[in-house]
């Protein structure tokens, strides 16, 4: 896949997490933003891909081909169930900012060592994963045997500050650590 943008190029350690690093080869990757553009507030898109051209740090959407996303460089999937979170998680690498309200595939990014960020500008912690999930989990089984959830508020002005900050503290931070 060919990335347009600097050379943002970091050493990522690849191997399990034992604090054993220097064990484990070493591979370079370019910094990347990944949008889950399925459903991704138009909002979202747009400031991302300001944010992207501001630090110039290429940003990939994802999506399946029953959306319309103007991107230029985009990836169409097919319809089907978690055909773009799969693409998503093949082209994730470590040190990548992943942008996505699915939990499950925040978690997966995160244990392949990437940022993961919710369109509401709230950036993912492993630490909190499996009580997300599992809050996931009882809010299906309860709407599977006929209890309703409140859906998600209304976007509002503060969302877009809130991702805005965010991301653009995601970034600027990875850009000047260069490391993941």
């Amino acid at each position: 896949m060919l990335l347009k943008g600097p050379a943002w190029i970091f050493t990522c350690h690849k191997g399990f997490e034992n604090g054993l690093y220097d064990d484990f080869p070493t591979e370079k990757y370019r910094l990347k933003i990944i949008v889950d553009a399925d459903a991704c507030p138009k909002s979202v898109l747009q400031l991302t891909l300001e944010t992207g051209a501001k630090y110039d740090v290429p940003v990939i959407t994802v999506a399946s081909f029953n959306h319309n996303i103007i991107s230029s460089q985009h990836i169409t999937v097919e319809s089907g169930s978690q055909e773009a979170d799969l693409k998503i998680i093949n082209i994730t690498e470590c040190g990548d900012i992943i942008v996505t309200q699915d939990w499950g595939l925040a978690a997966i990014v995160l244990s392949k060592k990437a940022s993961a960020l919710s369109p509401a500008g709230i950036e993912y912690e492993a630490e909190r994963m499996t009580f997300m999930l599992e809050e996931r989990e009882i809010k299906a089984k309860f709407r599977r045997n006929g209890g309703r959830t409140k859906g998600p508020k209304k976007r509002t002005a503060e969302d877009d500050a809130r991702f805005l900050t965010t991301l653009e503290k995601i970034v600027s931070v990875k850009i000047q650590r260069k490391d993941p």
